[in-house]
Formats: structure tokens, sequence, C-alpha cells
């Protein structure tokens, strides 16, 4: 998907805590330090999660006349390393995201609804239905089309992944899982569709270059979910129906469209304590530590690899070669 240019700061939560001193939770229990085997023992955890940012997604213009709620990739939230940007499109033909580039990350594309047609310079191509998942890893470069196939509104999740340095010049490649391949796990009013990672006990077949986990989370009325995650990891969840409570009981409910940073832990706590189901994903990933230089669709690590990466694209070389004589076909 196009993108507006953009260079990303690489120390946002050392920034944010910095600004932002994160207050202890459970604030109502007077004696905390006499009471701290009471909290583990609602959080189930040492460490719990807590939320420290909250950004509503807004509505912008995106593509060929598509319109995308971006959460990750705005002001208020440039990027969360390894996260460049999260977007939830609403999609009506004939608008869609018509040839274009890619360079240095990955692409997540997650449908909740409808089908979205997929082609590329490499020959590449097929259909994304209700419920698949793309992961596309663009490398060295790609140029592909994304469109909605059928009546009416088409929506879903697109995430980019940052590459490290050493994987920015890879050949691109790609994971395709369709809805039923897609192992999920059920417990105590808690369903979980695991895209990527580890919930329940149960993984996902997905490699992921970055190490990532994704997870997608229903809720049931009144239902609890501990969910653990690495400590070192960066996390966000991102709120697509419901209300719900994330990281303590103290917290004010998210709703839908909100994407909810997490600090540093050993694993989240959510409650649905609402009349009506929660759906979410919670999203985390193995920061990179790098310098990242982004201009639109491409993302290396320096000025210098963004000119490079232009003047490649531009005269199709070291990787955009197929793009001379390449273009893609109208699908249904």
């Amino acid at each position: 998907m196009r993108r507006t240019v953009a260079i990303i700061n690489n120390r946002f939560l050392t920034n944010f805590y910095k600004k932002n001193p994160i207050t202890k939770p459970f604030s109502s229990i007077k004696n905390m330090s006499s009471n701290v085997d009471i909290v583990q023992q609602q959080c189930g955890f040492k460490n719990p999660r807590l939320v420290v940012k909250k950004v509503l997604a807004k509505q912008q213009k995106e593509g060929d006349g598509a319109v995308v709620r971006r959460s990750i990739g705005r002001l208020e939230l440039k990027h969360l390393d390894p996260f460049l940007m999260l977007d939830e499109f609403s999609v009506s033909p004939p608008a869609g995201f018509p040839d274009h580039p890619h360079r240095g990350f990955e692409t997540v594309t997650y449908m909740l609804q409808g089908s979205f047609s997929h082609q590329d310079f490499a020959g590449h191509k097929g259909i994304i239905g209700t419920g698949d998942v793309q992961w596309m890893t663009a490398g060295r470069g790609i140029i592909h089309s994304e469109m909605p196939i059928g009546e009416g509104s088409q929506t879903g999740l697109q995430l980019w992944i940052n590459l490290s340095s050493k994987d920015k010049m890879i050949e691109p490649r790609y994971q395709e899982l369709l809805r039923e391949d897609i192992k999920k796990a059920e417990k105590d009013g808690v369903e979980v569709r695991i895209i990527a990672g580890e919930s329940m006990g149960v993984r996902s077949p997905v490699y992921t270059r970055t190490p990532t986990m994704f997870l997608d989370f229903t809720l049931k009325p009144g239902a609890h979910l501990q969910q653990s995650i690495p400590e070192a990891w960066n996390s966000f969840v991102y709120v697509i129906e419901g209300e719900g409570i994330f990281g303590s009981l103290n917290s004010s409910p998210a709703s839908a469209h909100h994407v909810l940073v997490l600090n540093f832990g050993d694993g989240l706590n959510v409650w649905n304590k609402s009349v009506a189901p929660l759906r979410f994903v919670l999203i985390g990933g193995q920061p990179l530590n790098e310098p990242v230089a982004q201009y639109g669709p491409f993302v290396m690590n320096t000025k210098a690899e963004i000119d490079q990466t232009i003047e490649d694209y531009q005269f199709c070389r070291n990787g955009f070669e197929k793009a001379k004589y390449w273009k893609s076909h109208q699908v249904g």
C-alpha cells in the first residue's frame, strides 16, 4: 500500500517512559508492600504489562480511493520497533491498492471479511479470503497489487514488520495460511487464532524472520485472559470489536479502533466486563534496535540506502528488474 514520507524515531518506548513514569497498578490498595502476593495472584504474572499509550485509529485515504484506519504509523505513534505500521482497511471495488513497490520489510495481510486479489511481478498471484493470512517478505524488492473482490466492503488488517539490516536485501518470499489451516485454541470463554507465536500451548507454523507474535482473541462476556509475552519484546493490542479492560482492573475500558501500547513485563491480563463479545489482536515483536529511514514503501537504515532504492526502482535494477514490463490485470 502506498505511504507518505516518514522518518521513523527508533527510541519511542525509551523516551515515552522517561516523560511518562508508569504509575503503580491497583492504586486503591493502601499498603502495596504487604499486598504484593494479592496483586500477583490476581494478575497471574510477576510483572504484568500495563497500557502506557492509547491511540484512536483515524480514517485516511490510501491507494486508489481506499480508506484505512491507521494507528501505528501516524504522528501520535510513528512506530513501535519492529512494527512500522498498522492499518485496518475497508475497501469496496473499484477502489484498492494497484501496482506499487516495497523494499526492506514484511507485510502481513489478515482478512477479517471479504476477499482480496493479489498479484506481483514475479508471477505470484492468488486470493486472500475471509480469515486467511498472507505473510509477505518484500526483501530486496517486489511490485504487487492488492485489489478487493466482490460486492460491498472488504475489510482486514495490514501490519508492516521491519527487517534487520542483514535481511533487507533477501529474495522475496510468501507464507500463506487459509482460514481452516490457522491453529485455534479455546478455554474458559476465550478463543484464540494463532497466526504467529504461541498461545494456550498451541504454536503457529509461521516462520517469523523478525521474532513476532500475532494472536487474534475473542472473549465472551465475563471472560478473563492471561497471555504470556516475552519480557524484552515490544507489544500492543488493537481492538477490533467490543470493549475490554486491558492490563489492570483499574484501567478504563478500551473500545474498537484503539491501539494500546503496553509496557514491558511477562504477560497481559484482559477482562471482558461487557455484555457483548470482545475481539482484539495482540501483537508483539523483538526490537531490532537499528536506525530506520523510510520513504513511503521503502524502509532501510540510512538515507543513502533510500536514495539507492529509489534509483533501483526508477531504473528497474537490483531486485526491480521485472518491473520494466509488468503490469497487473483485473480479476473478477
